[in-house]
């Protein structure tokens, strides 16, 4: 498998297969909330993908140099070795232990998710600020925002050096930028929807959230329609080896049972000549 056929399989996977709003169902908040107009809905969007993506990096590289489970450097054996292995070792600490600071990945992550809201709010301010007002509370609550959260956590899970799921930081960046564009695409495709709703004769008791997720339903049926399509990409990519694959699992046929009587001779006989 190519460099670029990865990448695609992962922005498919993430993006709408496992979409953060419609398969995992996180993100309702600003998704409900932000999703009255496609303008607001698409800036929202943007600042999660934004945000999402900064706040990963900054999740890999503090989770693989500081806080996953480490030996020392006396006792790493060539591996890879964190920062706090190497501070815990200096300062006096048993060399043969492993030093694991990874129960502090809430709070480190939650503090890295502000740091990166705050950025964006920043900058939203000053160059965009009608944006600004759309958006209210919901922007300065994108630091509780459970697409990043459940990103950074996502991310933390592949980052022990060694392991056979290890994820490098292109793949982290890879996928922490199109589950920002799935959560994108699922808000800007709501704020259309309600859009028209606003000339639709819509119950009473239906108004507001309850119709709101009612066509969140919907569309995560619609996009149960995605399930296996990276399978089939994959085995796109690899013709020769699906194919033979296919033939292992395929039982030979069984020979043609032969139609003659048992102790039948087959050799023809030669016909006798009339004189």
């Amino acid at each position: 498998m190519t460099y670029v056929t990865s990448i695609i399989l992962i922005a498919i996977s993430t993006a709408l297969i496992n979409n953060m709003v419609f398969h995992f169902f996180v993100g309702n908040c600003p998704f409900i909330g932000v999703s009255r107009r496609v303008s607001t809905a698409f800036g929202m969007g943007a600042a999660v993908t934004f945000v999402t993506t900064l706040a990963a990096l900054l999740s890999w590289t503090v989770t693989y140099f500081i806080l996953r489970p480490s030996p020392c450097p006396s006792a790493a054996g060539g591996q890879p070795f964190t920062l706090a292995a190497w501070v815990w070792e200096k300062f006096g600490g048993n060399p043969k232990a492993t030093v694991d600071l990874s129960i502090l990945g809430y709070t480190v992550y939650i503090f890295l998710i502000a740091f990166a809201v705050q950025l964006v709010e920043m900058y939203v301010r000053k160059f965009f600020p009608p944006l600004y007002k759309a958006f209210g509370v919901f922007l300065p609550l994108i630091t509780t925002n459970c697409v990043i959260l459940f990103v950074c956590l996502e991310v933390s899970k592949h980052c022990i050096a060694g392991s056979p799921d290890f994820w490098n930081l292109d793949r982290t960046l890879i996928y922490s930028f199109f589950a920002g564009v799935g959560f994108m695409l699922a808000i800007v495709l709501m704020g259309g929807i309600r859009e028209e709703l606003d000339f639709a004769n819509i119950p009473r008791p239906l108004r507001g959230p309850g119709i709101t997720l009612i066509i969140t339903g919907i569309l995560a049926l619609a996009f149960m329609g995605f399930t296996g399509v990276d399978k089939n990409l994959n085995e796109l990519t690899r013709p020769k080896q699906a194919q033979a694959a296919k033939m292992v699992q395929t039982p030979s046929s069984p020979p043609a049972a032969s139609t003659q009587p048992a102790g039948h001779n087959t050799v023809p006989q030669e016909t006798p000549r009339l004189p």
